[in-house]
């Protein structure tokens, strides 16, 4: 079976985005040279879905939709299935299947706490104790997807010695960043770590360096620190092949007819129907 694996990002305003998911793609392929990895993105690049789907079926028995996304909100749920049935329909001899976005997973966690180490260090290592933590997720009109964000800060606060560990948002929902940065300073903290939940750069992660240097210019006496956001790396590898290994083994608890119901809770809603 000729099997294809279409990697779905976000996609950016900002091409420097756009370019590391590539990169990442052209990482996770230097893995498995037999592999045939094709890229799309969901919004704000040159390849979206429609043109990734095609060129996935051209030559292939099975394409396996595989975001490269933190926390599923409408883009996962309801636009790539939409986006992979019509790809059937265009399609008919190719099997297309879903898997499951990266989600909340022991391997993230590590890789945040590398980031925040990494801070840390930075900032000549002060006491956990009194240095807050602030997981800053891009924030989502979707409560579970917020609620995986909150779900990583309090993994976070389980597994290492900082007292004030919070999450934020950089939009769409609440708290944001300079709400906690408040709240946290008045509970006592000396410095504040901001730690972003992004994969990739973008113009949100740019913003984001902006509001801790503004913060640094409003609060003269705290120190701010700056983790990394996530990037290319192996961890990130390895949680993407387990969501991969869950479509090939028909484990997967989400495949693309579940996101088929989740059309139907969405519109249900808006109809002012209960679920």
């Amino acid at each position: 079976m000729k099997e294809t694996i279409l990697l779905v990002g976000h996609g950016s305003r900002d091409e420097e985005g756009n370019v590391e998911v590539e990169e990442f793609a052209t990482y996770w392929q230097s893995k498995h040279p037999d592999w045939r990895i094709e890229v799309c993105w969901i919004e704000h690049a040159a390849v979206l879905p429609d043109a990734g789907l095609d060129r996935a079926a051209r030559d292939s028995d099975r394409v396996i939709v595989m975001p490269l996304i933190l926390n599923a909100a409408g883009h996962v749920k309801m636009e790539l299935p939409e986006y992979i049935q019509q790809a059937r329909a265009r399609f008919p001899r190719v099997q297309f299947l879903l898997g499951r976005h990266l989600g909340v997973d022991e391997r993230l966690l590590k890789l945040v706490r590398m980031r925040i180490h990494s801070a840390m260090v930075n900032m000549d290592m002060p006491d956990p104790k009194n240095t807050g933590i602030i997981l800053l997720g891009r924030g989502s009109s979707d409560m579970a997807a917020n609620g995986e964000v909150a779900k990583m800060a309090r993994w976070l606060f389980e597994t290492t010695r900082h007292d004030l560990v919070d999450a934020a948002f950089t939009g769409i929902t609440d708290p944001r960043l300079e709400t906690v940065v408040a709240r946290q300073v008045k509970l006592g903290a000396m410095q504040v770590i901001v730690a972003p939940y992004y994969l990739f750069t973008g113009r949100l992660i740019k913003r984001i360096h902006k509001q801790v240097e503004r913060m640094t210019r409003q609060y003269p006496h705290i120190a701010f620190g700056l983790a990394g956001y996530l990037g290319i790396n192996d961890r990130v590898v390895e949680v993407l092949e387990t969501r991969l290994e869950e479509v090939r083994s028909q484990s997967v608890s989400m495949l693309e007819c579940d996101g088929c119901r989740v059309r139907e809770i969405a519109r249900e809603h808006e109809a002012g129907h209960h679920c």
